[in-house]
Protein backbone atom coordinates (compact mmCIF):
# COMPACT_ATOMS: atom_id res chain seq x y z
CA UNK A 1 0.00 0.00 0.00
CA UNK A 2 1.28 3.51 -0.76
CA UNK A 3 2.00 5.76 2.23
CA UNK A 4 -1.15 7.42 3.55
CA UNK A 5 -3.47 4.80 2.09
CA UNK A 6 -5.74 2.41 3.96
CA UNK A 7 -8.47 -0.04 3.01
CA UNK A 8 -11.79 0.45 4.77
CA UNK A 9 -14.77 -1.84 4.16
CA UNK A 10 -18.32 -1.53 5.48
CA UNK A 11 -20.98 -4.20 5.66
CA UNK A 12 -24.06 -5.39 7.48
CA UNK A 13 -24.04 -7.76 10.43
CA UNK A 14 -25.03 -11.38 9.88
CA UNK A 15 -28.12 -10.89 12.03
CA UNK A 16 -29.36 -8.10 9.78
CA UNK A 17 -30.01 -10.60 6.96
CA UNK A 18 -29.26 -7.98 4.36
CA UNK A 19 -26.69 -8.63 1.63
CA UNK A 20 -24.47 -10.52 4.04
CA UNK A 21 -21.92 -13.10 2.95
CA UNK A 22 -19.64 -15.12 5.17
CA UNK A 23 -16.13 -13.65 4.97
CA UNK A 24 -13.44 -16.33 4.63
CA UNK A 25 -11.41 -16.60 7.82
CA UNK A 26 -8.04 -15.70 6.19
CA UNK A 27 -9.59 -12.53 4.73
CA UNK A 28 -11.38 -11.65 7.96
CA UNK A 29 -8.10 -11.99 9.84
CA UNK A 30 -6.60 -9.27 7.66
CA UNK A 31 -9.09 -6.72 8.95
CA UNK A 32 -9.66 -5.01 12.28
CA UNK A 33 -13.39 -5.29 13.00
CA UNK A 34 -15.57 -2.64 14.64
CA UNK A 35 -19.30 -2.59 15.33
CA UNK A 36 -20.63 0.92 14.59
CA UNK A 37 -23.92 2.19 16.00
CA UNK A 38 -25.87 5.28 14.83
CA UNK A 39 -25.42 8.22 17.19
CA UNK A 40 -28.06 10.93 17.47
CA UNK A 41 -25.66 13.72 18.42
CA UNK A 42 -23.42 12.96 15.43
CA UNK A 43 -26.44 12.89 13.12
CA UNK A 44 -27.76 16.20 14.48
CA UNK A 45 -24.37 17.87 14.02
CA UNK A 46 -24.39 16.69 10.40
CA UNK A 47 -28.05 17.66 9.94
CA UNK A 48 -27.51 21.21 11.17
CA UNK A 49 -24.56 21.61 8.83
CA UNK A 50 -26.62 20.34 5.87
CA UNK A 51 -29.68 22.43 6.77
CA UNK A 52 -31.91 19.40 7.31
CA UNK A 53 -35.47 20.48 8.14
CA UNK A 54 -35.52 21.64 11.76
CA UNK A 55 -38.83 19.83 12.31
CA UNK A 56 -37.12 16.49 11.73
CA UNK A 57 -34.23 17.34 14.03
CA UNK A 58 -36.68 18.38 16.73
CA UNK A 59 -38.75 15.23 16.22
CA UNK A 60 -35.72 12.96 16.59
CA UNK A 61 -34.67 14.85 19.70
CA UNK A 62 -38.15 14.09 20.99
CA UNK A 63 -38.08 10.46 19.77
CA UNK A 64 -34.39 9.42 19.68
CA UNK A 65 -35.44 5.78 19.53
CA UNK A 66 -36.58 6.39 15.94
CA UNK A 67 -33.25 7.52 14.51
CA UNK A 68 -32.61 3.87 13.65
CA UNK A 69 -35.27 1.23 14.16
CA UNK A 70 -34.57 -1.95 12.23
CA UNK A 71 -35.73 -5.43 13.11
CA UNK A 72 -34.64 -8.13 10.69
CA UNK A 73 -37.58 -10.31 11.73
CA UNK A 74 -40.16 -7.74 10.60
CA UNK A 75 -38.18 -5.69 8.13
CA UNK A 76 -40.14 -3.84 5.47
CA UNK A 77 -39.03 -1.83 2.48
CA UNK A 78 -38.99 1.38 4.53
CA UNK A 79 -37.71 1.83 8.07
CA UNK A 80 -36.15 4.67 10.10
CA UNK A 81 -32.41 5.14 9.61
CA UNK A 82 -30.04 8.12 9.38
CA UNK A 83 -30.22 7.67 5.61
CA UNK A 84 -34.00 7.48 5.33
CA UNK A 85 -34.54 10.53 7.55
CA UNK A 86 -32.70 12.53 4.90
CA UNK A 87 -35.26 11.17 2.41
CA UNK A 88 -37.98 12.39 4.80
CA UNK A 89 -36.36 15.84 4.79
CA UNK A 90 -36.78 15.95 1.01
CA UNK A 91 -40.42 14.85 1.33
CA UNK A 92 -41.14 17.65 3.80
CA UNK A 93 -39.72 20.11 1.29
CA UNK A 94 -41.94 18.84 -1.52
CA UNK A 95 -45.29 18.21 0.13
CA UNK A 96 -47.18 20.46 2.53
CA UNK A 97 -49.07 18.99 5.50
CA UNK A 98 -52.44 19.89 3.95
CA UNK A 99 -51.94 18.14 0.62
CA UNK A 100 -52.62 14.59 1.81
CA UNK A 101 -49.42 13.46 0.11
CA UNK A 102 -46.97 14.15 2.92
CA UNK A 103 -48.14 11.27 5.11
CA UNK A 104 -47.75 8.77 2.26
CA UNK A 105 -44.38 10.21 1.30
CA UNK A 106 -43.08 9.90 4.87
CA UNK A 107 -44.45 6.36 5.07
CA UNK A 108 -42.49 5.50 1.95
CA UNK A 109 -39.32 6.92 3.52
CA UNK A 110 -39.34 5.70 7.12
CA UNK A 111 -42.21 3.22 7.42
CA UNK A 112 -45.76 3.52 8.69
CA UNK A 113 -45.20 3.77 12.46
CA UNK A 114 -42.43 6.37 12.32
CA UNK A 115 -44.32 8.34 9.66
CA UNK A 116 -47.44 8.48 11.83
CA UNK A 117 -45.47 9.74 14.84
CA UNK A 118 -43.62 12.30 12.72
CA UNK A 119 -46.81 13.59 11.11
CA UNK A 120 -48.47 14.08 14.50
CA UNK A 121 -45.42 16.03 15.64
CA UNK A 122 -45.26 18.21 12.50
CA UNK A 123 -48.98 19.01 12.60
CA UNK A 124 -48.64 20.18 16.21
CA UNK A 125 -46.02 22.80 15.32
CA UNK A 126 -48.54 25.45 14.31
CA UNK A 127 -48.50 26.57 17.94
CA UNK A 128 -44.80 27.51 17.87
CA UNK A 129 -43.91 31.05 18.95
CA UNK A 130 -42.30 33.47 16.49
CA UNK A 131 -38.73 32.18 16.09
CA UNK A 132 -37.45 35.38 14.49
CA UNK A 133 -38.91 37.47 17.31
CA UNK A 134 -37.16 35.37 19.96
CA UNK A 135 -33.84 35.62 18.11
CA UNK A 136 -34.33 39.40 17.89
CA UNK A 137 -34.80 39.64 21.65
CA UNK A 138 -38.52 40.28 21.79
CA UNK A 139 -40.38 38.70 24.68
CA UNK A 140 -41.92 35.29 23.98
CA UNK A 141 -42.83 32.54 26.36
CA UNK A 142 -41.61 28.97 26.22
CA UNK A 143 -44.43 26.73 24.91
CA UNK A 144 -45.97 24.34 27.41
CA UNK A 145 -46.07 21.01 25.52
CA UNK A 146 -42.76 19.19 25.66
CA UNK A 147 -42.71 18.39 21.94
CA UNK A 148 -43.05 22.10 21.13
CA UNK A 149 -40.16 22.86 23.47
CA UNK A 150 -37.97 20.48 21.48
CA UNK A 151 -39.18 22.11 18.27
CA UNK A 152 -38.59 25.71 19.33
CA UNK A 153 -35.09 24.92 20.62
CA UNK A 154 -34.10 23.28 17.33
CA UNK A 155 -35.67 25.98 15.17
CA UNK A 156 -33.84 28.71 17.08
CA UNK A 157 -30.44 27.09 16.53
CA UNK A 158 -31.05 26.74 12.80
CA UNK A 159 -32.28 30.33 12.62
CA UNK A 160 -29.05 31.61 14.18
CA UNK A 161 -26.97 29.36 11.90
CA UNK A 162 -28.39 31.23 8.89
CA UNK A 163 -27.54 34.69 10.24
CA UNK A 164 -24.48 36.69 9.18
CA UNK A 165 -21.66 36.78 11.72
CA UNK A 166 -22.37 40.29 13.15
CA UNK A 167 -26.02 39.40 13.81
CA UNK A 168 -25.19 36.05 15.37
CA UNK A 169 -23.63 37.55 18.49
CA UNK A 170 -26.72 39.51 19.44
CA UNK A 171 -29.06 36.63 18.57
CA UNK A 172 -26.94 34.19 20.58
CA UNK A 173 -27.31 36.42 23.63
CA UNK A 174 -31.07 36.44 23.22
CA UNK A 175 -31.12 32.64 22.89
CA UNK A 176 -28.99 32.21 26.02
CA UNK A 177 -31.48 34.36 27.90
CA UNK A 178 -34.41 32.42 26.43
CA UNK A 179 -32.78 29.08 27.36
CA UNK A 180 -32.96 30.04 31.02
CA UNK A 181 -36.75 30.05 30.81
CA UNK A 182 -37.27 26.38 29.93
CA UNK A 183 -39.26 24.54 32.62
CA UNK A 184 -37.29 21.41 31.67
CA UNK A 185 -33.78 22.75 32.26
CA UNK A 186 -32.31 19.87 30.25
CA UNK A 187 -33.93 21.33 27.14
CA UNK A 188 -32.34 24.70 27.77
CA UNK A 189 -28.98 22.94 28.06
CA UNK A 190 -29.69 21.07 24.81
CA UNK A 191 -30.40 24.37 23.06
CA UNK A 192 -27.12 25.91 24.23
CA UNK A 193 -25.06 22.81 23.40
CA UNK A 194 -26.45 22.80 19.85
CA UNK A 195 -25.87 26.56 19.64
CA UNK A 196 -22.22 26.08 20.63
CA UNK A 197 -21.80 23.58 17.80
CA UNK A 198 -22.93 26.27 15.37
CA UNK A 199 -21.09 29.27 16.82
CA UNK A 200 -18.07 27.63 18.45
CA UNK A 201 -15.88 29.17 21.15
CA UNK A 202 -17.06 32.76 20.59
CA UNK A 203 -20.25 31.75 22.42
CA UNK A 204 -18.29 31.56 25.69
CA UNK A 205 -17.35 35.25 25.38
CA UNK A 206 -20.99 36.32 25.11
CA UNK A 207 -21.94 38.19 28.31
CA UNK A 208 -25.13 36.15 28.61
CA UNK A 209 -23.19 32.88 28.68
CA UNK A 210 -21.93 33.44 32.22
CA UNK A 211 -25.46 34.13 33.46
CA UNK A 212 -26.77 30.98 31.80
CA UNK A 213 -23.87 28.81 32.98
CA UNK A 214 -24.28 30.05 36.54
CA UNK A 215 -27.88 28.87 36.63
CA UNK A 216 -27.19 25.39 35.24
CA UNK A 217 -23.74 24.77 36.72
CA UNK A 218 -25.01 21.78 38.69
CA UNK A 219 -26.01 20.04 35.45
CA UNK A 220 -22.74 20.60 33.59
CA UNK A 221 -19.52 18.61 33.58
CA UNK A 222 -16.31 19.16 31.68
CA UNK A 223 -12.86 17.72 31.20
CA UNK A 224 -9.78 19.84 31.76
CA UNK A 225 -7.47 19.54 28.76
Amino acid sequence: MPDGWAIVAAGNRHGDRGLVYQMPAPLANRFTHFDVEPDLEDWIAWANEKQIDSRLIAFLRFRPDLLFDFDAARASHAFPSPRSWEFAHRALGKFGPGTGLLAEALKGCVGAAAALACMAFVEHLGALPDIGAIAAGREAGVPGPIDLQYAVATALVQHVARLAAPERTAAAGHLLRYARGFPQRELGVMLVVDLQRVIGEPLYANPEFAHWAGEVSGMLSYERR
